[in-house]
């Protein structure tokens, strides 16, 4: 099962900040279960572990389709961790959360699946799509579709649209100029702890 259903703030509390996953933040600061507090030393492989899970659980990603970006990133050249954390955020699905379009990655999914959102004029409800420059995103011209994304743009989940991005709040429509830099991934994660976790996996 791809999409992660389970309690959120369980997830947040053993991962640390997933600004993709939830906005609320959990009451206690340890990890859940009935050892949370206990103070334990982690190995190399759970800590790598670990950073892997923040992508998934924060982009909404099944297993393989994390793999699938990995291989992706590997064959593009350059820095592999930096390319997987560019392949995620293009994502439809984290773009539109990154308007504030959407209060969250899985609030985002649901607008794109529900046929809220167009690419270039053409209504798109496919949450994976890569968004690349000079792609044209755009609150579907219909009154539920408009006072939905209006109502979130008041409170968007991250406070900065990021620099790649160029969006006008009248219009309910953005553009995209580049792809997203390294200092604007909201997402405290060591992506070459990734790497290494896949590197010794395949």
């Amino acid at each position: 099962m791809s999409r992660y259903r389970g309690p959120r703030l369980r997830v947040v509390r053993r991962l640390g900040e997933l600004p993709g996953l939830s906005r609320k933040t959990p009451r206690k600061a340890y990890p859940p279960g009935q050892h949370g507090q206990a103070r334990k030393k982690k190995t190399e492989y759970a800590i790598r572990l670990e950073e892997k899970q923040k992508l998934r659980f924060n982009y909404g990603v099944s297993e393989k389709q994390l793999i699938r970006y990995v291989k992706k990133a590997r064959r593009a050249g350059g820095s592999t961790g930096l390319v997987i954390l560019q392949l995620l955020e293009m994502r439809l699905d984290n773009t539109i959360f990154r308007l504030g379009f959407a209060p969250t990655i899985p609030a985002a999914r649901q607008l794109v699946n529900h046929g809220h959102i167009t690419i270039n004029g053409r209504v798109l409800d496919i949450a994976s799509y890569q968004c690349r420059p000079g792609d044209v995103i755009a609150v579907r011209d219909r009154d539920a579709s408009k006072k939905m994304a209006a109502a979130n743009l008041e409170f968007p989940g991250l406070a900065n649209v990021p620099t790649h991005l160029e969006l006008d709040k009248d219009k309910l429509a953005a553009k995209v100029n580049g792809i997203i830099d390294r200092e604007w991934i909201a997402l405290n994660v060591n992506e070459l702890l990734v790497v290494e976790y896949y590197s010794r996996k395949a």
